[in-house]
This record gives C-alpha cells, structure tokens and sequence, in this order.
C-alpha cells in the first residue's frame, strides 16, 4: 500500500531515500523478492505505479486515496480474490527484513485459517497476512480504517509471528523518524 498523502510528514515520505534508498524501493525491493503469486501496488502516485510496474507488480492506480486507507484495502483485495490469502504490506518500514517476511509467509501455509501478523513482543505490527475467508470483510472496510479493524474483530485467529528485532516494526511517520546522517 503506497497511496497515502504523507500528512503527519507534510508530504509524499515514499520517495524519500532512508540509508541512500527511497522508502518505496526499498518496500517493492523487498516484497519483490519474496515467494508471492501475486505482487500489487496501489497508489494514487504515478511514479510509485512506475516503479511497481518497473518491479514486476501490478500496478493499481488509487483515484480513492483521499477516502483513507479502506480504498487501498478495497483495490488490493480485488485484486487477489483469487488466492489464499492477502498480505498487507506499507512502504515506509524501512527495516524490514525478507526473513520476517518469509516467516509470515511460512506461518500462514502452517495455519491457512488465521490471520498472521508480524509482532515483537505483545506488539503487533505490520506486515499481516489475511485468509480469504476474511476478504468480504476487507472488502467491507470504509474510511481511514484498514486489516487492523478486522483484526480486533477476530482476535480468536490471529497468529502472531515474531520479527527478530523491534526496529522491523518502526515506520516513518514524521520527518524526525528519518535517520540522522
């Protein structure tokens, strides 16, 4: 998902490079190189689209952006309503790593009928990885509401899934959070 306006940074964070790599390519670098069936990128920025398409990820253009992060769920979502499963990655975790990544993925061919979701500790995070028996419900998100709701509506199925080190969780959401150089 790379389809927000960047409000608490004050502008669009995702091209913004974190240790010499934009925040995006380091997201569709990562994702790109893990064991999906489908890689999608949704956002209302033409030069993340290109990026993604660049990447080998489908492109989906958000002309819904403004209607929060629902409109990115809703676009993912159709997109994949022929898998197993959906994983909902963002773009501005600069620290996380394929080997959290590929846990989830692992995690979920173990309990194909949970919600699995990265943690450290009791904290969960993202990424999560979605069953499709929940995508009508992903489907049914409005506003700026995304997985999360779905989560604590079923708080019976998730699975949590440790990352090895706390910083994976950490996102980029002001201009402070950006590393000092």
């Amino acid at each position: 998902m790379a389809s927000g306006f960047g409000r608490r940074f004050g502008s669009n964070k995702l091209l913004l490079p974190v240790e010499g790599v934009p925040l995006v390519q380091r997201a569709l670098t990562l994702y790109a190189g893990a064991p999906f069936a489908r890689r999608v990128v949704v956002s209302q920025y033409e030069s993340i689209l290109s990026l993604g398409r660049k990447a080998g990820f489908l492109p989906l253009p958000n002309p819904e952006a403004a209607r929060g992060i629902s409109a990115s769920v809703t676009l993912g979502t159709r997109a994949c309503m022929d898998l197993d499963g959906i994983l909902f990655g963002v773009c501005d975790q600069p620290w996380l790593t394929p080997e959290s990544v590929n846990a989830l993925l692992e995690a979920f061919q173990s309990y194909p009928d949970r919600i699995c979701s990265l943690c450290y500790g009791e904290r969960r995070g993202n990424p999560a990885l979605f069953p499709s028996a929940l995508f009508p419900e992903l489907l049914a998100l409005t506003g700026d509401t995304g997985g999360g709701q779905v989560i604590r509506r079923h708080k019976e199925l998730l699975h949590l899934v440790p990352a090895a080190h706390p910083r994976e969780l950490f996102d980029i959401d002001r201009p402070e959070d950006l590393p000092q150089t």
